[in-house]
């Protein structure tokens, strides 16, 4: 995988983000992605040849690690990097969408005319956009967390594991290669997963809430205009009340 390049794309997107996703971007590639490639791979290189039992029945091994590792921790961790960040090519084809309307109402009505004033201010359909990527994104991690849950018996391994697999004759004790080790790198990225989980969780909000709060303000001005519409309505019925009864007046 060419992390240098998903990195340079995830750059690209930082200026439609807000600061939670700026964080959130900073998160991923110091904790997750610099962690996954200098450290976290040579632990698990040769994560097979160090898984011994203590038998020779030929296929024995290969049959108990496959069972207590379907899938590799390295493999897994991969596919959820990939799926955590695709979500961002939403919110960049959404403002590749508007430059290309940008483009055609210019290039219709004048280079001095503008359709949008900001084309990656998040409002209208980019905001939804952005808010579904965000819920994308949330619901990847939860996803990718419960799966290494359930495979790995929380997160753990143990020095030690009892396997009655086919072809195995009986019970074999099997011996995980560096199981501590793994263990410390399984609960950092597990760590740096819930956190980003919590910064998603944040930013949704604030979203929302900033949303809510400006519809909420237009309503309160809408109300205002409304109110001193009216009152120069009065002013102007009372105005002509008393003009009309003066013309009565002096008419009499």
């Amino acid at each position: 995988m060419d992390w240098k390049t998903l990195r340079d794309f995830l750059s690209g997107v930082n200026k439609y983000s807000t600061g939670f996703s700026r964080i959130w971007l900073a998160v991923v590639f110091v904790f997750r992605v610099m962690v996954f490639v200098v450290a976290a791979e040579r632990v698990w290189a040769d994560d097979q040849k160090d898984f011994d039992c203590d038998t020779r029945q030929p296929g024995c091994p290969n049959a108990c690690y496959d069972h207590f590792f379907p899938i590799s921790h390295i493999r897994l961790w991969a596919l959820q990097l990939i799926f955590i960040t695709c979500p961002s090519f939403m919110v960049v084809l959404h403002v590749a969408y508007r430059k290309d309307r940008e483009r055609k109402y210019r290039a219709k009505h004048g280079e001095g005319t503008r359709l949008y004033d900001n084309l990656g201010q998040k409002h209208g359909g980019l905001w939804w956009t952005y808010l579904l990527s965000l819920f994308f994104k949330t619901g990847m991690e939860i996803c990718f967390l419960y799966l290494l849950h359930i495979i790995y018996n929380s997160f753990f391994l143990p020095r030690v594991v009892k396997c009655k697999q086919w072809p195995c004759l009986g019970e074999v004790n099997c011996y995980i290669g560096h199981p501590t080790e793994k263990n410390v790198f399984t609960y950092f990225m597990v760590g740096a997963s819930a956190l980003c989980i919590i910064l998603n969780i944040s930013e949704i909000s604030y979203l929302i809430f900033v949303r809510l709060l400006r519809a909420a303000h237009r309503g309160s001005r809408s109300l205002l205009r409304q109110g001193s519409k009216s009152e120069e309505c009065n002013a102007c019925s009372v105005s002509a009340t008393r003009l009309k009864e003066k013309q009565d007046s002096s008419s009499a």
